[in-house]
C-alpha cells in the first residue's frame, strides 16, 4: 500500500494525500464527482460551440431566404444535405408543400394545415436535439451537493469511529474523516454550481433559438397562405 506520508511532507495535507486517506465509500463519492465534472465541462464547450454555429446557420440563411431568392431555387439548394433549424424548417414545409401539389392535394385550408403541422413537429425535433444532455447538467446541479454530503457524512462517521477506537478527541484523531468530509463537501459544490448556471445559461439559449424558429415557421406560413391564394 502505498504510504502517503511520502506524498507530503509533515504539516502539509494535499488533495491528492486527503483522497488516498479516506475511505472507500468516500473515494468512490469523490471518483464520480470528478467524472459528472469532467463530463459537465465537455457538455458545456460543446453545447456553447454548438449554439453560436446554430446562431450563425440561423443569420446566413435568413439573409439569403429575405433576399428574393426563388424559393424553388433555395429548397433545391437545400434538399440535397443534411440540414438542421430554420434550414430543415423550410426545407420540411416546401417537402409538404411540392407534395401536395405534386398529388393534387390543393385543398387551402387541408394544405394550410399539413404545412403548419409539418413545421411544428421539425420545431419538436430541433428543440429536442438541441435540448439533448441539458438534462444531465440539471441532474448534477441538483444531485451533486447531496452526493456530496453523503461523502460529508461518511467522513464523519469515519471520525466517530477514530475517536471511538482511540478513545480520545485529540486533533489529529479526528482531522482525517473531518478533512475527507470537507472534501466530498468541496467537490459536491464544485460539481454543482457550473452545472446550475450552465444550465440556465444554455436553456435560455435554447429558448430563444425555438422563438426564432417559430417566428419563421410563422412568417414562412403566411407566405405560403398568400401564395396559396393568388393561385386559387
Amino acid at each position: 500500500m502505498l504510504d502517503v506520508t511520502t506524498l507530503s511532507s509533515p504539516g502539509e495535507v494535499s488533495l491528492f494525500s486527503l483522497f488516498l486517506q479516506a475511505h472507500i465509500v468516500v473515494k468512490l463519492v469523490v471518483l464520480g464527482l470528478i467524472a459528472a465534472s469532467i463530463w459537465t465541462w465537455a457538455i458545456i464547450f460543446e453545447k456553447t460551440v454548438a449554439y453560436r454555429r446554430t446562431r450563425s446557420q440561423m443569420d446566413r440563411f435568413e439573409k439569403v431566404f429575405w433576399s428574393g431568392h426563388s424559393l424553388e431555387e433555395l429548397h433545391r439548394s437545400l434538399a440535397a444535405r443534411s440540414n438542421a433549424t430554420m434550414e430543415a424548417l423550410f426545407v420540411a414545409a416546401m417537402r409538404e408543400w411540392k407534395r401536395s401539389h405534386e398529388t393534387g392535394a390543393m385543398s387551402m385550408m387541408g394544405l394550410q394545415s399539413r404545412v403548419e403541422k409539418v413545421m411544428d413537429v421539425t420545431i419538436a425535433r430541433e428543440s429536442a436535439r438541441l435540448e439533448s444532455r441539458l438534462l444531465f447538467l440539471a441532474t448534477v446541479g441538483s444531485a451533486a451537493p447531496f452526493i456530496g454530503l453523503f461523502g460529508t457524512v461518511w467522513g464523519i462517521m469515519t471520525s466517530f469511529q477514530a475517536i471511538a477506537a482511540s478513545e480520545s478527541t485529540n486533533l489529529a484523531v479526528v482531522a482525517p474523516g473531518i478533512a475527507e468530509a470537507l472534501f466530498a463537501t468541496a467537490l459536491g459544490l464544485l460539481a454543482a454550481i457550473p452545472a446550475v448556471i450552465a444550465y440556465n445559461k444554455l436553456s435560455s439559449d435554447v429558448s430563444k433559438i425555438i422563438m426564432r424558429l417559430e417566428g419563421f415557421a410563422d412568417e414562412f406560413s403566411a407566405i405560403l397562405s398568400r401564395q396559396l391564394e393568388e393561385r386559387s
